[in-house]
């Protein structure tokens, strides 16, 4: 391992143990926050050297980008929940999810190296994304603030929606490369439309409608957009047809429409995005909440703890990006987006250099997901388009989306130490 392949992991770490030694002074925090650092810089450090060991060939940049996102959104739960009753412990509990999504990193890097076969159990995938989200519906799932989307199992909560939508990556990449052809084949023209056989986007379709459906009835709008546009995305790789786009955009269409007429929480998201002014000390509050600490932030920010993002509702989760903002301003909101799409960046990359279709949609599906979800979240709390109520990957609290998004990135470097490991032979050739 070289130093210059290990300067970027030790940048991040410097940049996150700064963010917690700057919290001793500004909060005078009582309890060392720099504790909470030297853990989760340790288990990063130690997880990086795991995945260059045996990893030789994969992609450098990824686990550096995460150890700084991860670092961020710690360094910011401990600062807007420090001292505040009934969530001081928040950044513990995210220190123990950090450790448990590294644990399944590392898994997936020592037992499924060889990723391919992966794809043998696509359909055995689609199954176990529908009855995760399924378990919502049983007696061990419950609903907070309007969405059945967790699951409470003993001690341990989780929204498996999280989980279902990397196992339905799998299947849609599996399924995809294997029926590319077929797919990209018309049989028959609808309104002048090409559209494939039913017989090989049937499964597609039932698998799509059957989630999608599902989340509808979960209330979890932010999860059914994901769900919809990834896989509308992956068919278009795939087969290169138009027609998929224009048929999905109608569908989204006639959806989003129907969400609206049919659903009350709906209606409020949308009117509240139109309005936020209309009931500023209910609906609105939250949203007005984020743009007022957005404007506060200015270009350079009120400094790491001297803002007021802790007006905003639930800002830990939703909204953290609105406290990067106001405490870091223009200039650290802008360098947390480049580190996203540096991570998005090198995820597309690896889909270019994957050597088989499969492997290209699997790495291109996980990346169009990281970055569809990044993108509402953000446009959500800036207002541009309706809040859903989905995660910051890798920055804001939550279990779920920490562990699910560690399984993600090691997914990608999988496959790009198979892609490293081809380009070096070709090199050598």
């Amino acid at each position: 391992m070289t130093q210059r392949a290990t300067m970027p992991m030790i940048l991040a770490l410097l940049v996150s143990t700064l963010g917690f030694a700057t919290l001793i002074f500004v909060q005078e925090a009582t309890s060392p926050p720099l504790v909470y650092g030297a853990y989760y810089a340790g288990t990063l450090f130690a997880l990086y050297l795991a995945v260059r060991l045996l990893l030789p060939h994969s992609d450098v940049l990824l686990l550096p980008i995460v150890t700084l996102l991860t670092g961020l959104g710690l360094v910011m739960i401990f600062r807007l929940t420090y001292d505040v009753e009934g969530v001081e412990n928040l950044a513990i509990t995210q220190a123990v999810w950090i450790l448990i999504g590294s644990a399944a990193l590392l898994f997936i890097v020592l037992f499924f190296r060889n990723y391919e076969r992966l794809f043998d159990y696509k359909y055995l995938f689609a199954l176990a994304a529908v009855v995760l989200i399924c378990l919502t519906f049983t007696p061990l799932g419950y609903e907070v603030n309007g969405a059945r989307l967790w699951v409470r199992i003993g001690p341990v909560n989780f929204q498996p929606s999280e989980f279902a939508r990397i196992a339905l990556i799998i299947f849609y990449a599996g399924y995809l490369a294997e029926k590319r052809d077929l797919l990209a084949a018309t049989s028959r023209s609808v309104l002048g439309v090409q559209i494939p056989s039913p017989k090989y986007f049937g499964p597609v379709a039932l698998v799509w409608a059957v989630s999608l459906g599902l989340l509808v009835f979960e209330r979890d709008l932010g999860s059914s957009l994901l769900f919809f546009a990834v896989p509308l995305l992956m068919l278009y790789v795939a087969t290169g047809r138009l027609a998929y786009v224009i048929i999905g955009g109608l569908m989204f269409s006639g959806g989003a429409l129907a969400t609206y007429l049919l659903f009350d929480h709906v209606r409020v998201r949308v009117q509240t995005w139109l309005d936020p002014w209309q009931n500023p000390d209910a609906e609105g509050f939250q949203i007005l909440q984020s743009i007022f600490n957005i404007a506060d932030g200015g270009i350079t920010g009120t400094g790491l703890g001297a803002g007021f993002a802790q007006t905003i509702p639930e800002v830990h989760t939703d909204f953290i990006f609105s406290a990067i903002a106001s405490e870091l301003g223009l200039l650290g909101a802008t360098a947390v987006l480049l580190a996203f799409l540096v991570f998005v960046y090198r995820g597309i990359k690896i889909s270019l250099l994957a050597g088989d279709e499969a492997s290209k949609l699997l790495a291109y599906g996980l990346t169009a997901m990281f970055a569809l979800q990044t993108l509402i979240i953000v446009g959500g709390v800036t207002r541009l388009i309706p809040l859903t109520g989905i995660t910051l990957p890798f920055v804001s609290y939550g279990g779920s989306s920490v562990v699910g998004n560690f399984i993600l990135t090691g997914l990608l470097l999988v496959v790009s130490e198979k892609a490293g490991r081809r380009e070096l032979g070709k090199e050598a050739r």
